[in-house]
């Protein structure tokens, strides 16, 4: 069981400049406990205080996949933890060297969740999906993700939603930089209040966009 949350210490901060500096297996196994004691057990348990609301959630593996990269450090500057409620959707928090990112929607598309996506923006389903990103920008998280240069094929220039359709994933997000509450409990309060102004975007997300069908999703980054 984890322990009740009372913020990120703003030391987690400091390991990821630190360790900017000092990707190795050496100096991660000399820093392993600070690791351990300022990122990954207080990310568990905000997931644990937030579960009942949003879901459960996993923390990610703080090590890179390097087999098919030139980059080879061993780790990655940032600790992710996700709320799947589909494949490549959910809400997110994250910590690195940059500070607090919170955010949430569709991170990772397959072909499949593509077309789906596209159909139902060319659908009465659109009518739900505008007022779901308000609220985000309400909530005070800006609109990102993957966009096309052009649009996509076979959709008309005059199209009434061509923004949206250019979208090949969708994500609304907030970086802060170092908060001076980080380690506090308002960490929660904001990471909480974030996501709930993200649940309409993410259960859009999940009802139309649905599954991958297509193999296992990556990793948001």
């Amino acid at each position: 069981m984890s322990e009740r949350f009372s913020g990120i210490p703003l030391a987690a901060v400091d390991f990821y400049e630190q360790l900017a500096l000092n990707n190795t297996k050496t100096w991660w196994a000399e820093h392993k406990s600070e690791y351990d004691t300022f990122i990954r057990q207080p990310l568990e348990a905000l997931l644990a205080e937030l579960e009942g609301e949003f879901g459960s959630g996993h923390v990610y593996r703080p090590y890179r996949d390097v087999r098919f990269s030139k980059d080879k450090t061993p780790y990655k500057d940032h600790q992710g933890a996700l709320v799947g409620v589909e494949d490549s959707i959910g809400y997110y928090v994250q910590i690195s060297a940059a500070g607090l990112y919170i955010g949430g929607g569709w991170y990772a598309a397959s072909s499949k969740q593509t077309q789906r996506y596209r159909d139902a923006v060319d659908s009465a389903a659109v009518a739900a999906l505008i007022p779901a990103l308000a609220k985000a920008r309400k909530g005070g998280l800006e609109l990102g993700g993957d966009l096309m240069k052009t649009r996509p094929r076979g959709v008309d220039e005059n199209h009434p939603h061509l923004d949206l359709m250019r979208q090949k994933s969708v994500l609304v997000s907030h970086q802060y930089e170092s908060p001076a509450w980080l380690d506090s409990r308002t960490t929660l309060t904001r990471v909480r209040s974030a996501w709930r102004a993200i649940t309409p975007l993410v259960e859009w997300l999940a009802d139309h966009v649905g599954p991958v069908d297509e193999g296992i999703p990556s990793e948001p980054e």
